[in-house]
C-alpha cells in the first residue's frame, strides 16, 4: 500500500531536522518498519504493508510536530518502539515534579507501571535492563516528596557479587558498597539536580544504603525502592518487605534472568512472584523487550538471550 502525505505550510528547517543528517531518521523509520519512504521537499510517500505504512506516517507526522529543533535519534528509537495505538497517549506529558519535564512513559507497559505504583502500596517491577523500571520508581518518589504525600525517599540495593570480589574493592566499607548504589546516584542526580540531592540528604528525607541495613527497622511515611532485587534471598525479600510502616509506599524492581546469587540459591524476587501472587494491595508489572528505552540492539540484545534460555530450558525437560 501507498500512502501520501505533504507538509504545510513548507518549512525547510523542520523538514531537515525531520529527516535528519543525510535522511538518518527517515532511514531508521524504514529498518525498524520495513516501509519504504520517499520524499520530494515536503511532499512524502510511504510504500508497505497498510498498518506499518500508516504507522511510519504517525510518526512523521508527530515528529514534524517537534522539529522545530534538532531530533535526537533516540527521540525516534522511542517512538517507534511504541505500539500505534499508544502514540497520541505516549505523547502526553506525565506531570511529575521532578527536573525532567519531558518526562513521560515511552511505552504502555511504562504507563501501566506508573498507574500500578499510585494505586498500590507495594508494586514490582520485573523486566530486563533499559525498560526504565528503576529510573521511574525513582521519579516517582521524587514526585511523592515534592508533593509532600511522603516525608523521606529509601533506596536500597542488596550488595551482591557479580563475579567480583566485594572484599578486594580499595577502601572503608563505605567506599566498597557505593559502587553498587551509584546507578540510584545517577537517577537522583539526573531527575533532581546534584545541589538539590545533596540538600535532600543533609536534611535526611532522602537515603541510599544496602539491604542488609534496613534489618530491624519500621519505614512509616517513606517511598522506599528495592533495586535489583533479583538478587534477595527469600529470608531478605520477607525481610524487606514487612519494613513497610503507615503512609508509606514500596516499589520492587529486578531482572529474574541476571541472578548473581551463587549456584542453587533461589531469588527472592522469583520466589515472591509465587508466594505473594493475588495479595491484595500488591501489584506486579512485567516488560519485555518491547519496553527497552536504550539503544535499539539492547532489545535484540535482550531477545537473543531469552532466546538462548528457553532453548536450554526445553532440553532440561
Amino acid at each position: 500500500m501507498i500512502l501520501k502525505h505533504t507538509f504545510t505550510p513548507l518549512n525547510n528547517t523542520r523538514l531537515s531536522h525531520l529527516c535528519g543528517p543525510m535522511d538518518t531518521h527517515l532511514r531508521s523509520i524504514e529498518e525498524h518498519l520495513n516501509v519504504t519512504l520517499t520524499r520530494r521537499q515536503g511532499h512524502f510517500k510511504v510504500e508497505g504493508p497498510k498498518a506499518k505504512a500508516s504507522h511510519a506516517l504517525h510518526i512523521l507526522q508527530s515528529l514534524y510536530e517537534q522539529a522545530r529543533r534538532s531530533i535526537e535519534p533516540a527521540t525516534v528509537q522511542l517512538m517507534l518502539s511504541a505500539s500505534p495505538p499508544d502514540l497520541n497517549a505516549l505523547d502526553q506529558p506525565t506531570p511529575l515534579l521532578t527536573k525532567r519535564g519531558d518526562l513521560r512513559p515511552r511505552s504502555p507497559n511504562q504507563g501501566h507501571y506508573m498507574d500500578r505504583i499510585n494505586a498500590h502500596d507495594i508494586t514490582f517491577g520485573i523486566g530486563p535492563a533499559g525498560t526504565g523500571k528503576t529510573y521511574l520508581a525513582v521519579a516517582m518518589a521524587i514526585d511523592a516528596l515534592e508533593r509532600q504525600a511522603v516525608q523521606r525517599i529509601v533506596l536500597t540495593r542488596p550488595a551482591v557479587e557479580a563475579g567480583e570480589k566485594l572484599g578486594f574493592l580499595p577502601g572503608d566499607l563505605g567506599q566498597k558498597v557505593d559502587p553498587y548504589l551509584r546507578p540510584l546516584y545517577d537517577a537522583l542526580y539526573d531527575l533532581m539536580g546534584f545541589e538539590r540531592v545533596q540538600k535532600t540528604f543533609e536534611r535526611q528525607a532522602l537515603e541510599i544504603a544496602p539491604l542488609a541495613f534496613m534489618r530491624g527497622r519500621t519505614l512509616n511515611h517513606a517511598f522506599v525502592i528495592l533495586d535489583e532485587a533479583q538478587n534477595t534471598t527469600p529470608e531478605q525479600m520477607k525481610m524487606f518487605l514487612t519494613r513497610l510502616g503507615f503512609g508509606s509506599k514500596a516499589v520492587i524492581t529486578g531482572d529474574i534472568s541476571q541472578i548473581d546469587l551463587p549456584k542453587g540459591q533461589q531469588s527472592g524476587l522469583v520466589d515472591a512472584q509465587k508466594v505473594l501472587k493475588g495479595v491484595d494491595g500488591i501489584a506486579f508489572s512485567t516488560f519485555t523487550s518491547a519496553d527497552v528505552v536504550r539503544h535499539p540492539l539492547v532489545a535484540r540484545i535482550v531477545d537473543a538471550y531469552d532466546k538462548k534460555r528457553s532453548a536450554k530450558n526445553d532440553l532440561s525437560t
